[in-house]
């Protein structure tokens, strides 16, 4: 899995016995080389030139392929156990909605990381390109992950809210007793896109993020400026939705840049500004649905407790806990997640929930490349 922070790849060895046992058996993230990076950056969201875009897409696989390769070795795991590969890709471009173009009305998504490289360096099957199928059959294409929140999550007695800040912010929401049907997922906004953007115009580059959220707490939020960047009609919009680049990249980012606040106070509106994103999504179009005991928070943002702060105090009644107390590594659960989904996509298995996605109906997700013939076979 990689994600909108363009941070690296994260690599998650699965073991899974039936969809009610999966354990990790080892993760390991690899970060991207700066030119690699600057790179997805000058790609993602932009008018650019078709090479530039066919190269990064074999590049990547390398990069990926290579990353399996290195976890394997890391943390001791034979290459030959290994019997699947999924992979989500790194998201360059998501119009999730319908929009004209040639006459007609088009919604689409692009994911580079050629699945073609993969198999070929590991001699694994690879499932790659998750989200076509979704917007084939009407939805946006995401969020994907809340079918494994709901496998992982659901509860006879609690509803409980898991939680993801990587660059994007997005929650699933799992009333008691829940159904598929019954589960509410959507993004809620800028998750730590924003804050990284503005850490390293901080920092002349030399962070990526904001460590331990200590800028933010240096800095003081500015409360006007904040209450204009909620009126933003996203946060109003009801789900299904998904967010990206398309709306808090970096066009948003100049505009916190042209008011001319200092740069700490920049920082510190920003990460309130997930939060409250966040707290504003559930309190809109959850807690009128459901219990919210329990948030279950996972991501980098799950690292921040200057964020997780905010969280604590703008959800009051609900259980702050991570993803670790419930055996899923905080870092890991994205690409935990995109493992089980090959797993049921290698299985002829529906695996998008129309109710987060807006489907018109559940579909078996992404395409197969199989594994390469050995010689002598």
């Amino acid at each position: 899995m990689s994600g909108t922070s363009l941070d690296g790849i994260d690599v998650a060895i699965v073991d899974i016995r039936g969809l009610r046992r999966i354990s990790t058996v080892a993760f390991h993230s690899v970060p991207y080389p700066k030119p690699v990076r600057d790179a997805l950056l000058g790609v993602s969201n932009a008018n650019t030139h078709t090479s530039a875009i066919s190269r990064l897409n074999f590049a990547l696989g390398e990069l990926y392929a290579r990353a399996v390769l290195e976890t394997c070795r890391r943390k001791g795991v034979p290459l030959e156990s290994l019997e699947l590969i999924g992979c989500h890709g790194q998201t360059i471009y998501h119009e999730g909605e319908p929009a004209p173009f040639l006459g007609m009305a088009v919604a689409n998504t692009m994911q580079i990381g050629e699945a073609a490289v993969i198999a070929e360096r590991t001699g694994v099957p690879v499932i790659s390109d998750f989200r076509p199928r979704d917007i084939a059959a009407g939805g946006r294409g995401a969020p994907l992950v809340p079918y494994v929140d709901y496998l992982l999550y659901r509860s006879r007695s609690r509803g409980r809210v898991a939680l993801n800040i990587g660059g994007i912010a997005n929650i699933t929401a799992i009333p008691p007793q829940a159904q598929p049907e019954d589960v509410i997922a959507f993004d809620t906004g800028p998750g730590n896109m924003v804050i990284d953007a503005l850490v390293s115009r901080y920092t002349g580059g030399k962070l990526s993020f904001d460590r331990g959220g200590r800028i933010a707490r240096q800095g003081s939020i500015d409360r006007r400026l904040l209450g204009r960047l909620l009126r933003q009609p996203y946060y109003s919009a009801a789900p299904p939705k998904s967010a990206g680049r398309e709306q808090f990249g970096a066009a948003f980012v100049e505009r916190l840049l042209a008011t001319g606040l200092p740069l700490p106070t920049l920082i510190a509106t920003a990460t309130a500004l997930t939060a409250v994103s966040i707290a504003e999504g559930i309190e809109r179009f959850v807690r009128p649905r459901m219990p919210v005991d329990e948030l279950i928070v996972s991501g980098g943002g799950a690292h921040n407790p200057t964020l997780m702060a905010h969280l604590a105090a703008f959800l009051p009644g609900a259980a702050l806990a991570r993803s670790s107390d419930f055996g899923i590594d905080v870092d890991a659960k994205e690409a935990i997640a995109f493992a089980v989904l090959a797993y049921e996509t290698w299985r002829g298995r529906p695996a998008n929930l129309p109710s987060a996605t807006g489907a018109r109906h559940p579909v078996i997700l992404g395409k197969l490349t199989p594994q390469p013939r050995r010689r002598g076979t």
